[in-house]
């Protein structure tokens, strides 16, 4: 634990030459009004979000081809609005909150969490669902979180990098946990993911601001399952046959989607290359893909998937069958490759649950729902690889206490089996890559103009 105690005076660049930094009790109070803030507009973000897809889902309940009038439009209109005028609003939002911790480039955190990038993001992700997008809430909700928090810090003064990062953070898990409803996972998240990678000391006045927004959540949601009561156990013999299985599919399949989506595998380089260079064309094209996607899955692929996935753990007589899992990836894909912004995390869920779907029917003497908690840890742990997140939001979302060990042991398998396809987990890549951008950006700024030689 730091010492919170600060010095009788600092010279500060903003504060003025010599003034007294902020109080230990003013940080505290602070940071914890910002985690019940955090918690009031990420319960308000998920209401509007789930409202806009059920929308879209009404828009086109008997008449799927209308999504062909929707999507593919909207898509073009959405990414040319962010190409021309937000750049910075792309993505889903745990990388950029990973790069704006960054405390020596202070400035591309201002650009990353702005308060006009909250709004930004507030505003795009309902917009992005209501016209059928693959897409999730909680990415956004942590970077929502975040920009909220910082804006917070900065107007009572706290506002020198190292503050700011540490706002940021705590922001960050605050947006998961009231996005989740699930406030362990939100701590968990802040440090496996968010602090992990700059080495932040998470103190438990941050900790506290995470848990202020997931009691939040709690207090206006109720203390609900996002998939209903699950009673399952897993039996030893063919029931930790089926964990290995399906954890070692689970974090492949994990680790070749942060592949495809970072493009950096194999021939992905050139079209990498091409959607850089023509994003609004490729988001038309990307957008029309989805809608065949969604033609051939009875429209099972729109959205974020948790109706389809819980049916699918209740054993619900409609369900969106065994070609979900699949046809909920490459949705996936496509919207990530489509420049939409949204989060990958719920989706991610709904795709371990289809996952986990397939590989039960390997072992009919084991609980079906046991094996789909069991892929949906695995995927989830695979996408992201953080085995710890991907754990506790299991257990938090799906009541299932009998089967924490094998929940853990799943998430850990996907974890390295991911690691086999891709090594460096996919939003610190992306949170290099905004760094590296902006690094670059800011040495073209810099660089003297060059006077053209004057004709002889």
């Amino acid at each position: 634990m730091h010492d919170e105690r600060p010095p009788p005076a600092t010279r500060h660049p903003v504060r003025g030459e010599h003034e007294p930094e902020p109080t230990p009790w003013r940080r505290r109070l602070v940071l914890w009004s910002g985690g019940i803030l955090v918690g009031l507009i990420a319960v308000a973000f998920m209401k509007l979000t789930n409202l806009a897809y059920a929308t879209f889902a009404e828009i086109i309940a008997g008449r799927a081809w209308a999504a062909l009038l929707i999507t593919p439009p909207s898509f073009v209109v959405i990414v040319w609005y962010i190409t021309r005028h937000m750049p910075d609003a792309r993505g889903g939002g745990i990388a950029e909150v990973i790069a704006a911790q960054d405390e020596q480039n202070h400035a591309l955190s201002e650009r990353l969490v702005s308060a006009r990038m909250v709004l930004a993001k507030f505003l795009l992700t309902p917009l992005a669902l209501l016209t059928g997008a693959s897409i999730g809430n909680e990415g956004p909700s942590v970077q929502i979180g975040a920009g909220i928090m910082y804006t917070l810090g900065k107007r009572f003064g706290f506002d020198d990098p190292k503050a700011a990062a540490r706002f940021i953070l705590a922001g960050g898990g605050a947006g998961l946990a009231a996005a989740f409803n699930a406030p362990l996972a939100g701590v968990v998240f802040a440090i496996e993911e968010l602090a992990g990678t700059f080495e932040h000391r998470l103190s438990g006045i941050l900790i506290a601001a995470v848990l202020f927004a997931g009691v939040v959540s709690l207090g206006l949601l109720g203390n609900y399952s996002y998939f209903g009561n699950i009673s399952a156990s897993l039996p030893l013999g063919e029931g930790w046959m089926a964990l290995l299985v399906v954890g070692i599919l689970g974090g492949l399949a994990g680790g070749l989607f942060a592949r495809l989506i970072l493009l950096d595998l194999g021939p992905l380089h050139h079209f990498s290359a091409l959607r850089a260079r023509y994003p609004v064309w490729i988001a038309g094209i990307a957008g029309l893909a989805l809608v065949g996607l969604g033609l051939a899955s009875h429209g099972s692929v729109y959205g974020t998937g948790y109706d389809q996935a819980r049916a699918l753990l209740q054993g619900a007589p409609h369900n969106p069958g065994e070609s979900f899992g699949v046809f909920k990836y490459l949705a996936n894909v496509l919207n990530v490759w489509s420049g939409v912004p949204g989060g990958s995390l719920s989706p991610a869920l709904a795709v371990g649950t289809g996952l986990g779907y397939n590989v039960a029917h390997w072992f009919p003497h084991v609980a079906p729902g046991a094996i789909m908690l069991l892929g949906m840890a695995a995927y989830l742990s695979g996408v992201a690889q953080t085995p710890l997140t991907a754990a506790v939001i299991c257990l938090e979302i799906t009541p299932s206490q009998n089967l924490a060990l094998p929940i853990l042991a799943a998430a850990l398998l996907g974890r390295a089996s991911s690691a086999l396809i891709c090594r460096t987990p996919m939003y610190n890549v992306f949170a290099a890559r905004l760094m590296r951008e902006y690094e670059n950006q800011r040495a073209q700024d810099a660089a003297p103009a060059v006077a053209p030689k004057s004709a002889p």
